[in-house]
């Protein structure tokens, strides 16, 4: 079963401080350019893994959805995404996304953000996904870049010249990374960029984006603290597509 850290209160009180538990998809500075990749949603039937707090069901909704199904393990985080939604047409149901249920060719769209990262059965989940998808439908998720998560909890440290360095740990090691982040012991799964790509396509995917997302020199003037995701990528935005 997935870990439900989401569930731990010491993680959830971090994460409910968050810019973007606060402000939603306005406050996540990669939302623009994961904007881009998303097909035109008007009267499709999108599914969200790893909603949360709902942002981004009532966003599609927003945008012409028909229908929006928000699927977490978290029963804090549906009980939020509950209690802030008003729409008939937005459903939530708790789910362990390591055994994914769905209804076959029942959706235009899947997408995950910063989820996947947590999943140890990923081909079985995409698998799953790739059947959900009517053919033409689309894959569209973020994921903890695998040279981010290979650090390991570094501390940033300088070359001789000064520059910032992040220093990556074992990066070929795939696996369990356990990390400190707002609570002890969160485990997220480390794959390689091109283990990670070749399992998206070896579900039956053509990928159409691939991005190393990194701010803006706008969004770091407007936010000096997003300067150092300029030294290496954080995130990592796929597009992908069931042909068939």
């Amino acid at each position: 079963m997935t870990q439900n850290i989401y569930d731990n209160p010491e993680f959830f009180h971090g994460y409910s401080q968050l810019n973007r538990s606060v402000h939603g998809l306005a406050g996540a500075p990669e939302w623009p350019s994961l904007q881009t990749l998303l097909p035109d949603l008007k009267g499709r039937a999108v599914v969200d893994l790893g909603c949360g707090y709902g942002w981004f069901c009532r966003w599609a909704r927003e945008a012409g959805a028909g229908q929006a199904l928000g699927l977490d393990v978290s029963e804090k985080m549906l009980e939020k995404a509950v209690a802030d939604t008003r729409d008939d047409a937005i459903r939530y149901q708790r789910q362990d996304l390591e055994q994914l249920r769905l209804d076959e060719q029942a959706f235009d769209l899947v997408y995950s953000s910063l989820t996947l990262h947590y999943i140890e059965n990923l081909a079985g989940l995409l698998a799953a996904v790739h059947r959900a998808l009517k053919p033409g439908g689309h894959l569209v998720f973020s994921i903890e870049h695998p040279i981010f998560m290979a650090a390991e909890q570094p501390q940033w440290q300088r070359d001789q010249q000064g520059r910032l360095c992040w220093p990556v740990r074992g990066y070929q090691a795939e696996g369990p990374r356990v990390t400190n982040w707002l609570a002890d012991g969160v485990v997220k799964q480390h794959r390689t960029l091109g283990t990670l790509l070749n399992l998206v396509m070896a579900a039956g995917f053509t990928l159409r984006h691939v991005e190393e997302w990194g701010p803006s020199a706008e969004q770091v003037a407007a936010q000096p603290a997003l300067a150092e995701e300029r030294e290496r990528p954080m995130l990592l935005l796929v597009s992908a597509q069931r042909q068939g």
